[in-house]
């Protein structure tokens, strides 16, 4: 529920970790409103009401609680059924424009009540456009100031004797401060975020319901786990039927805990967990991790909402456990104990998290901590994003999650994480069957591929098509430092190898080395006769480890060369695993070892050498090679793949993302009004008409091309000739999508018998369903490009961009970005797709003008992130040519839509 919309409310964190309840003010919290003020302190009171007044109280429990109106608003903050905070705004001045009032019960200040309210209340002042706030309070009033401050809206502040009016404008749209806004919520999110997380990741007691007197059960593994693991807090079993298990003493009930653990790890049967639930609440737990599956989604939902009301978070349901190695606490039914490391992993299959679990270990990368989210009722990918960012062990995130709950928060939170860690994951779900299984497996849909590229692509993810993918570039990112470049230098001892190698980087997009003269040179002092040197380099199969040791050095030295990638076959003659792990090599280095069976390892390096301070990689790459090992291959192309990986994702790094520009000449209140009419005649929502989709696209200024409409032959002879020159005739009908291919399209029309007849023939053809004919001028030159919006019920707005005409539908060359768009995504999108040669000049042909084409994108997300009702827009074709861009067709679906904002703090 949400309190934009009234009802209950919804549920979000205090700084402390605390879960308090938002809602809209009602008539009946008339009575609490009262009583919460009439409880404060007089210098609480003096500070809200510039005064001490008895029915001050009173007075503003009427006002807060009365009737709603679009002129005024007001919320409630509730912590444990205890009203502790209500914020309310007042349309009283210029249109636009309201007054706020915020006010705290004496026992909560200082945790983030005030600033929570204010971020509800901006978004509900955002909904409704208003354009600022302003405040009247006391200069003394420190707190108040200072609430302003963190939000993180600029304040424009005036002084009047004892009083200052503060004015701070609401961010919009392509708002300068909506980003710095947004970041600044952010922040205060996650650190609230981390402080609920940690009853979960260090607590210091747990405690498990469900621990079966028979071992095998899963209750009971969990239980040994915890014990044999060298857990060091409290640790408590609830079992009714045994006194001791695993050595610890056992009480019959969640009720009986001898104290409020911080987790209690549940694993009793379907019906029960409700009731386990409902008990662990009353004895003050913390959080839960539960394990039962096959909840069905009342259950699942009444589970929630008494985590909800009793400030608890969840893990789960259906879920393999959790795990924090560094606390030797492994709270899941694994057969082994995962090492400690500095992997974060997060998991929705358990058994995928089995398997990751292993690997991690195995590979002595070890793991940070571990949660199984299972169906994610709670806890999610967003939030263990923020804990590791916070945690000082993780060092790499890997992910591997099938279904996302608020994917533009989850961009947002995964591409700040991204910006100091890699995070990785792996596209589940890509093919038709394999969405249909991760649905009947997580109970949520699948998500189309396309938009979950433009989702890991914008957020710096970097995304495998396998979990064995995924460790490849796991191996390499933990152990090596960042490349500087994209350039490639392969040594082999087999000439074979190192074709094979030099393929499978150019299939990942790198590019393989030519080495340098003076590299060459000091190569073919190394190595003998018959050896090639310009890269990639073969020394011969007879080549001894020290030379080999000596050719990866040399080659690593050139400034040509940002990645080394040596290949090997074993030979009687000699071992060269040696001379890879001794070399001395500063920059990113891997194996490929053709005759291992494993299909990556990791081998201690031995090699010294000093980083200077002048190499490309920095002091990320100097404290990276204190700690780095090699990462060895089975095979090359599964190297190439991670060297790959790596490079995209410190490209990624290291650019400029951009900014989402300001622009002019919007005029969102006026596509609000005309979608809201539409809406109000068409209930189910629709296609536009001609003439009304051409007025929402110019209240953001996207060009079309002239269009009028028209309803008889004479008509359309007139307006022709006033157009002067060719002109195009295009059948508006009922249903009509794909205008030429039906014959709905007439162009070249250059004298009034051409219009009459292509008039006539458009009538033939429809007969009553032609509603009317749109006569356009002809548009020559030029290349033809498409421009859409897609409204995906997950993700939001995705943009389209790619190759257009009727070609579009066959060739399928197309980019696309999660809105809102910055001016670098626009750029992305117009350079990503294969026809992009056409639109910067082919062979002499005059390039189109790119700029356009970009502003185009932006204003395109611009109105798609304004307007949720937009369902779809299509665009096609738009002409991009020298002098300018117009989009010749537009097509615009609007349907009934709940207006939410994707970043408001809130719990789901």
């Amino acid at each position: 529920m949400k309190p934009l919309t009234g009802g209950a409310g919804v549920y979000a964190l205090l700084t402390d970790g605390s879960t308090i309840e938002i809602g809209r003010a009602r008539q009946q919290d008339r009575e609490a409103v009262r009583q919460m003020h009439a409880a404060m302190s007089p210098d609480n009171m003096y500070l809200r009401f510039f005064g001490v007044s008895p029915r001050a109280a009173e007075e503003e429990a009427s006002r807060v609680c009365r009737e709603p109106a679009d002129d005024h608003a007001a919320l409630l903050a509730w912590l444990g059924g205890q009203l502790i905070g209500a914020a309310s705004y007042e349309q009283a001045g210029p249109p636009g424009i309201a007054q706020i009032a915020v006010a705290v019960a004496d026992n909560m200040h200082g945790r983030g009540v005030a600033t929570l309210l204010l971020e509800h209340l901006v978004s509900i002042g955002r909904r409704r456009n208003l354009q600022a706030f302003t405040a009247k309070t006391l200069a003394t009033n420190t707190a108040m100031l200072r609430v302003v401050a963190d939000a993180g809206l600029p304040a424009h502040r005036e002084h009047a004797d004892t009083l200052v009016d503060l004015t701070f404008p609401l961010p919009y749209g392509d708002c300068c401060q909506l980003n710095g806004y947004l970041d600044t919520a952010a922040r205060r999110e996650s650190l609230a975020d981390a402080a609920s997380l940690r009853h979960i990741f260090q607590p210091e007691s747990i405690a498990v319901v469900g621990a079966g007197r028979r071992p095998g059960t899963v209750g009971r593994a969990i239980l040994h786990n915890i014990v044999t693991g060298g857990y060091a807090g409290r640790v408590y079993a609830v079992n009714p039927h045994a006194r001791h298990l695993e050595g610890v003493d056992c009480v019959p009930s969640a009720d009986g805990l001898p104290e409020p653990v911080d987790l209690a790890v549940v694993a009793v049967p379907a019906a029960a967990v409700t009731d386990v639930a409902e008990q662990c609440g009353r004895r003050g737990v913390r959080a839960l991790a539960v394990i039962t599956a096959g909840l069905d989604t009342e259950t699942g939902a009444g589970l929630l909402a008494i985590c909800r009301r009793h400030g608890m978070r969840l893990v789960g349901p259906n879920c393999f456990g959790i795990a924090a190695p560094h606390l030797r606490l492994n709270a899941t039914f694994s057969a082994t104990h995962p090492l400690a490391g500095e992997a974060g992993l997060a998991v929705q299959s358990g058994g995928v998290g089995v398997a990751l679990l292993n690997h991690l270990s195995r590979l002595g990368i070890g793991v940070s901590t571990f949660a199984s989210v299972g169906d994610k009722r709670d806890v999610s990918g967003n939030d263990m994003l923020m804990w590791w960012e916070q945690d000082g062990l993780t060092r790499l995130a890997v992910l591997y999650i099938e279904s996302f709950g608020n994917p533009r928060k989850f961009a947002r939170t995964a591409r700040h994480v991204a910006a100091t860690m890699p995070v990785l994951t792996v596209h589940a779900g890509r093919s038709a069957a394999g969405q249909r299984a991760a649905a009947s497996h997580t109970a949520a849909a699948a998500t189309p591929l396309i938009t979950r590229q433009a989702l890991f692509g914008q957020a710096g993810i970097i995304a495998t098509t396998s979990l064995g993918e995924l460790l490849e570039a796991a191996a390499l990112l933990a152990s090596q430092p960042l490349p500087a470049g994209d350039r490639v230098a392969v040594v082999s001892n087999a000439g074979g190898g190192g074709v094979l190698a030099a393929d499978a980087c150019a299939d990942c997009g790198l590019r393989v080395a030519e080495l340098g003269r003076q590299t060459q040179a000091r190569l073919r002092h190394l190595l003998p006769p018959g050896a090639a040197v310009e890269g990639p380099v073969d020394t011969t199969a007879a080549v001894p480890p020290a030379t080999f040791r000596s050719c990866l050095q040399e080659v690593a030295a050139d400034n040509g060369v940002d990645m080394v990638l040596a290949v090997t076959v074993p030979t009687a003659i000699a071992d060269l695993v040696p001379a890879i792990t001794t070399a001395n090599v500063t920059k990113t280095l891997a194996a490929a070892l053709l005759a291992q069976p494993d299909g990556v390892r990791l081998l201690p390096c031995t090699g010294t050498g000093d980083l200077g301070s002048t190499h490309p990689a920095g002091q990320e790459a100097r404290v990276a090679a204190r700690r780095r090992a090699v990462p060895c291959y089975a095979y090359p192309e599964c190297a190439a793949h991670a060297l790959g990986h790596a490079a995209r994702y410190r490209a990624w790094r290291t650019r400029d993302h951009g900014t989402i520009p300001r622009l002019r000449g919007v005029r969102e209140a006026d596509a609000r009004a005309l979608t809201a009419r539409f809406l109000a005649r068409h209930h189910g929502g629709g296609w536009l008409s001609a003439e009304e989709t051409a007025g929402l696209l110019s209240c953001y200024g996207i060009p079309l091309v002239a269009t009028r409409p028209v309803t008889s032959e004479q008509e359309a002879v007139q307006v022709a000739a006033g157009f002067g020159g060719q002109v195009v005739l295009k059948a508006d009908a009922p249903g009509l999508v794909h205008k030429t291919e039906a014959g709905g399209v007439q162009l070249g029309l250059g004298s009034e018998p051409d219009v009459r007849r292509a008039y006539r023939t458009l009538a033939g053809t429809f007969g009553p369903g032609l509603r009317q004919v749109l006569v356009q001028p002809m548009i020559t030159g030029g290349v033809e490009a498409l421009i859409g919006v897609a409204q995906e019920p997950v993700f939001g707005p995705l943009v389209v961009f790619g190759l257009g005409g009727v070609a579009t539908d066959i060739l399928g060359d197309h980019t696309a970005r999660l809105a809102p768009l910055t001016d670098a995504d626009a750029d992305d999108m117009i350079g990503g797709v294969r026809a992009a040669p056409l639109l910067f000049g082919h062979r002499g042909t005059p390039a189109a003008d790119v700029t356009a084409i970009a502003g185009t994108l932006l204003r395109v997300s611009r109105l798609a992130g304004d307007l949720p009702e937009i369902a779809e827009l299509d665009l096609n074709p738009v002409i991009a040519r020298p002098d300018g861009v117009s989009a010749v067709d537009a097509r615009v679906r609007v349907a009934p839509a709940e207006p939410q904002d994707p970043f408001l703090r809130r719990l789901r």
